[in-house]
């Protein structure tokens, strides 16, 4: 709720359904704010319904007039739009650098001065990749626009829902061996729940204004031990066979084919640099980073699973 002598806001967000999303607007309806998500499915925004202070509104976030109407009355924005993988329209440069500036030009339109922007570790206009150039692209935008910013870059974010260890966990339990490409890419996983803690504390923070801070949890690892540990945490421990640079790029040039690919060239671009932060967690938001270790087996472990199943088959009934 909101503390005595601190400002409600009414806060933008974009890429609110997803998975970082939810965690974040879950921490600003608690601290009693007042949250706009714009969605452009409502349906993939059904777990922020029955949250309080949340209004969830179906538009397209690449529409001018959609963004102008909903932040006319707002006090700050966020922006958590992000694609690990360019599919139609859906490119690089559209997600992350296109709308973060339909978004600048929105808040200046209605006097909104607060914006927290969601880039990457890594990211750089030198940077391998075109994920991480064009993360490099949205950020300038964001640090050009006249407001008061804060600029967050995230190493890789587990959680309950992520699609990066609960991946891993799939994989090892239907492969007899797992062969991997960029095996010796170096990682430093944050929980989503703490960066999800530090963008909370920052938007009434003027101190965090015009600031970039990196995100990383306590220990850094490869993403061969990574995978190794995540298919003994889940009961599928598998042999890992480590890709060299040709095959490793063969791999990817197959599975950019498939739907939803696992793999692509480009991301295997981004993994050329370690994702590891340089500097300690930020002690400004009052934050002490969580390790996978801690948290990852309450929903990788055997158990955790059968757990889960079993309360999904008791709310339906079975």
């Amino acid at each position: 709720m909101i503390t005595a002598g601190a400002t409600r806001e009414r806060v933008l967000v974009l890429g609110g359904s997803g998975f970082v999303g939810r965690h974040v607007i879950a921490k600003l309806a608690a601290a009693g704010h007042d949250v706009v998500a714009v969605t452009r499915r409502r349906e993939r925004a059904r777990h922020l319904l029955l949250l309080p202070t949340v209004q969830v509104v179906e538009g397209d976030p690449h529409d001018a007039a959609v963004l102008a109407r909903h932040a006319a009355g707002a006090t700050a924005a966020v922006n958590l739009v992000g694609v690990l993988h360019e599919r139609g329209r859906q490119s690089f440069e559209r997600a992350h650098v296109e709308l973060p500036g339909l978004l600048v030009a929105a808040c200046k339109g209605a006097g909104v001065r607060r914006i927290l922007h969601m880039s990457a570790l890594g990211a750089a206009a030198d940077a391998p990749s075109r994920y991480l150039r064009s993360k490099a692209g949205g950020e300038a935008a964001i640090a050009a626009s006249g407001l008061a910013w804060t600029i967050f870059r995230p190493s890789v974010i587990f959680g309950p829902e992520d699609t990066f260890l609960n991946l891993f966990a799939k994989l090892a339990r239907v492969l007899p061996v797992i062969a991997l490409a960029g095996a010796h890419a170096r990682f430093q996983p944050v929980y989503v729940g703490d960066v999800a803690a530090c963008m909370d504390a920052a938007l009434p923070d003027v101190e965090t204004a015009g600031q970039r801070y990196e995100l990383c949890g306590p220990q850094a690892y490869t993403l061969e031990q990574l995978v190794r540990w995540v298919g003994e945490v889940s009961g599928a421990a598998r042999p890992v066979v480590a890709l060299g640079p040709a095959l490793s790029s063969l791999q990817a040039r197959v599975m950019e084919w498939l739907p939803g690919p696992l793999l692509t060239r480009d991301n295997l671009l981004s993994m050329q640099r370690d994702n590891v932060c340089g500097c300690a967690f930020p002690p400004c938001f009052g934050v002490t980073p969580r390790s996978i270790e801690a948290l990852a087996p309450g929903w990788l472990a055997p158990a955790s699973r059968n757990s889960r199943f079993d309360t999904y088959r008791a709310q339906r009934g079975r």
